[in-house]
């Protein structure tokens, strides 16, 4: 007979440095985690968004948004990180119960909060967004005290349930995330689906409730559409990538590209035609924002230029068109059509770029940013100032810009259908322009001055040619953008110039991909089409008083998570991550019978010499 004996419980003394940590990392995720709920809280966001239904009457964004953070916080616990040569911790039950205690926490630290703002009603005082209803709001209209068991037991559930996601296999877990993400999406971009579908009033009948928002029924249809077709790509994923990948061979990729090329231009072509004035409004805006990061692609993504002044090519283009079409301008006489000042707004951009470059061609990194910065606020300040107010306006600006003419017609902001297709011809030309100049011998230049420009000039590249090439060419793209902003609007103003443009181009550049061209168009369609641009509205209204604060965050990420952008260029992609590329070329290349030492006669990491 085998007797068992058990130890008496440790004290908390006698408890390992490893139960100690862990007790520690719980706790800090969870205040982390009520942090954040309190700071959405206390910014007014989870007000604001309380107003728009997801799913009606269950559920609300301000509730997603809210008990999403506890979610993502809890499944913290369950990432495991990938290091070769060392097995990987197996998940455990253990993961979801700190999970579930992190959310408890988190949830008591909101309950303390709307405690505080019930307590003190005189904070409203300094805090305006801090009130009875958002107390009410925070609370689920249960009352302060019962909170404190309410909110812990939510946001522990939703935080267990997020680490509990990691145990789903992943050809079930992706589909699953994809279609309980496809609910929100569909239900902000109401106004997009209605839109497209006005002239089939059953389908958007069926999808949303008069609030606006996905019906319970049309929820569960929707998820199990995305997800079964997502699981079917699933499957087919290995021959998708297959024919993406950069090691595939030459001609497959050439005609994969020429296809997807295709595709685009055609739902360019085709889309607006079933858009309305809002819609391709949007676009319109997207589009001038995507010229113009597409310019600044060439400055930072292929030079590697910091230029923080980016906008005064924007301006310079406007008010070139400005000055030389509108009939109330006193500096020209007589009047041009824009087809015969477009000209002189590329030499206009082509002397603003010589001006830029030619006294920065010494500076670098931070000198460079200040520099080109403060080019862009004498812009503006000279375009504003009473000296310079004979010929360019100052505070009035410049008033009755014609649109384009074309066939008899004026294309301006009347007619945003007609505006878009104008816009993305440029759009198209930047692009085509972009491409041929990056593999040219330019681009090689271009691309040695990024990496390091002392050992480029050392090797013989004329460093002065390529920046002074970089700027113009960047400044040129962007006085398109100008002259297309200033026969849209009709009239032009230092306002629409102001830094934060270049501060939000800068942020679309590095959200899409540096030196990707079609990360730089996805990053603008994201971001300026989403959540809008610094004076324009986006798709999602709800965020618009936040868009600043959504901009910042969502760049810190990606510097710090996926800093080569969403859809990177393969040669960025390798020079950030050329660390991994090569352990993996020296894994690989351990796997022989016998090491082989390194010399000209040696092939491909893991071939033979």
């Amino acid at each position: 007979m085998t007797t068992v004996t058990t130890s008496p419980p440790r004290t908390a003394s006698e408890r390992s440095p490893v139960d100690r940590a862990v007790m520690r990392r719980v706790l800090r995720v969870g205040v982390l985690a009520g942090g954040v709920m309190v700071y959405t809280a206390a910014i007014g966001m989870f007000q604001t968004f309380n107003d728009k239904e997801i799913i009606d009457p269950i559920l609300s964004l301000s509730y997603l948004v809210l008990f999403a953070i506890p979610a993502v916080a809890g499944a913290s616990f369950s990432k495991r990180v990938a290091i070769e040569g060392i097995e990987t911790e197996p998940l455990s039950t253990l993961d979801i119960a700190k999970a579930a205690i992190a959310g408890a926490i988190a949830g008591v630290v909101v309950a303390l909060f709307a405690l505080l703002v019930d307590l003190f009603p005189d904070l409203r005082g300094t805090f305006p967004k801090l009130g009875p209803q958002m107390v009410r709001l925070l609370t689920l209209e249960y009352s302060v005290a019962s909170g404190f068991i309410v909110l812990p037991a939510i946001s522990a559930v939703a935080a267990g349930a997020g680490a509990a996601f990691a145990w789903i296999p992943e050809r079930i877990r992706r589909p699953l995330l994809l279609a309980g993400a496809s609910i929100p999406v569909l239900s902000m971009f109401e106004p997009l689906v209605d839109d497209l579908f006005d002239e089939i009033p059953a389908i958007t009948d069926f999808l949303y409730s008069p609030a606006g928002a996905l019906t319970i029924t049309s929820s569960i249809v929707v998820a199990l559409v995305v997800a079964g077709v997502s699981y079917y790509l699933r499957q087919r994923d290995p021959i998708i990538k297959k024919r993406l990948s950069q090691s595939a061979d030459v001609s497959v990729r050439r005609r994969t590209t020429i296809v997807l090329a295709i595709i685009a231009i055609l739902a360019f072509v085709v889309l607006p035609q079933f858009l309305g004035g809002i819609m391709n409004e949007l676009l319109t805006n997207v589009g001038l924002f995507a010229l113009m990061a597409l310019g600044l692609n060439v400055v930072l993504g292929f030079a590697g230029l910091l230029d923080l002044g980016y906008v005064a090519f924007f301006a310079v283009g406007a008010y070139t068109t400005g000055v030389l079409t509108s009939p109330l301008s006193p500096t020209w006489d007589p009047v041009l059509s824009w087809w015969f000042a477009f000209p002189a707004v590329v030499v206009a951009a082509v002397l603003a770029g010589l001006m830029v470059g030619t006294p920065v061609l010494r500076m670098r990194g931070d000198y460079l940013a200040i520099v080109t910065l403060g080019f862009g606020e004498i812009v503006r300040i000279l375009l504003l100032s009473d000296w310079l107010s004979p010929y360019f306006g100052g505070a009035q600006g410049i008033r009755s810009i014609p649109g384009i003419p074309v066939a008899g017609t004026q294309v301006n902001a009347t007619s945003p259908e007609l505006m878009i297709y104008a816009v993305l011809v440029f759009v198209f030309i930047a692009v085509y322009v972009s491409w041929r100049l990056e593999d040219s011998r330019i681009g090689r230049a271009w691309a040695a001055l990024r990496e390091d420009e002392d050992v480029a000039e050392a090797v013989g590249v004329d460093t002065v040619k390529a920046k002074l090439l970089a700027f113009v060419t960047g400044a040129v793209i962007a006085s398109f953008a100008g002259a297309l902003f200033a026969a849209k609007v009709g009239t032009v103003f230092t306002n629409s110039f102001q830094i934060l443009v270049s501060i939000i181009i800068l942020v679309i550049v590095i959200v899409g991909g540096m030196g990707s061209l079609p990360g730089v168009v996805v990053g603008a369609l994201v971001l300026i089409g989403i959540l809008g641009g610094p004076n324009q509205p986006g798709l999602l209204q709800e965020f618009g008083e936040f868009k600043l604060l959504i901009y910042g965050a969502l760049l810190v990420y990606m510097m710090l998570k996926r800093p080569e952008g969403l859809l990177p260029s393969v040669r960025r992609q390798r020079e950030l991550h050329q660390d991994e590329f090569l352990q993996d070329a020296w894994l690989d290349k351990g796997e022989g019978d016998e090491p082989q030492s390194p010399g000209p006669s040696v092939a491909e990491p893991g071939g033979q010499a």
